[in-house]
C-alpha cells in the first residue's frame, strides 16, 4: 500500500471516528504501520487542509484527532443550520414521525408495513433532524435497527414527555396513524 492510499483510509477514519476521534495507535494498527508512519500521514493531511479552499480541518486534542470543519467558515454552517431547521417537515416524515412516536421502538420495516411504501427518506431526514435515533437493534433475524424519538422531538414539537401525545383512539391503527398526522402538521405549521 503506498503512501496516497494511507492518507486516503486515514481520512476515512477520522471521518468515521467522529465525535470519538481517533488516535495515532488505532490508525497505525488498522493500517499495521508503525506509529511514527501513522503520524506522518496525519501531518500530511493536516497540510493538505491548510489550503484556504479547503472546507475541513484536523483538530488534535490530548493525542486524540478529529476530523472538523474550518471555524473560519462558521458562519455559513449557522446559516445552513437556521435555514434546514426552519424547513417543514414533508408529509411522508411527519407520517414516519407519528409511526414511530406511538410504537416505538420500531424498525423500518414494521414502520414501512404501516405506511404501505418506502420510508428510507423520512427517516433519514428525521434521523438528520435529530428527531429520531438508532434504539439498538431488534432480536430477530437480520437484526434491524431499532428507532425511537429524542429529547429534541419533544422539544420540537413542545412536549415535556411522550405521555403527551395525544391518546390514539382505538380501532383501527391506519385511522390512528392519520390522526397522529394530524397532530404533528397542525404543531408543524
Amino acid at each position: 500500500m503506498n503512501m496516497k492510499q494511507m492518507k486516503g483510509i486515514a481520512e476515512g477514519l477520522l471521518f468515521v471516528s467522529g465525535d470519538e476521534g481517533i488516535t495515532v495507535q488505532q490508525i497505525a494498527s488498522v493500517l499495521s504501520i508503525e506509529s511514527d508512519t501513522a503520524h506522518l500521514i496525519l501531518e500530511e493531511l493536516s497540510y493538505d487542509y491548510e489550503d484556504e479552499q479547503r472546507g475541513l480541518s484536523i483538530l488534535a486534542q490530548k493525542e486524540i484527532y478529529y476530523l472538523t470543519t474550518k471555524a473560519e467558515h462558521s458562519l455559513f454552517y449557522e446559516k445552513m443550520q437556521e435555514t434546514s431547521s426552519k424547513t417543514k417537515l414533508s408529509q411522508a416524515a411527519l407520517e414516519t414521525l407519528a409511526i414511530i412516536a406511538y410504537q416505538q421502538p420500531i424498525t423500518r420495516v414494521e414502520i414501512e408495513h404501516v405506511r404501505g411504501v418506502k420510508s428510507d427518506g423520512p427517516i433519514q431526514t428525521l434521523v438528520s433532524r435529530l428527531l429520531i435515533e438508532e434504539a439498538g437493534r431488534k432480536d430477530t433475524s437480520g437484526r434491524p435497527i431499532l428507532f425511537q424519538t429524542t429529547k429534541e422531538f419533544l422539544t420540537f414539537f413542545g412536549l415535556k414527555s411522550l405521555d403527551q401525545l395525544p391518546p390514539l383512539p382505538t380501532g383501527d391503527m391506519d385511522d390512528a396513524i392519520q390522526e397522529a398526522d394530524l397532530f404533528f402538521q397542525d404543531i408543524n405549521e
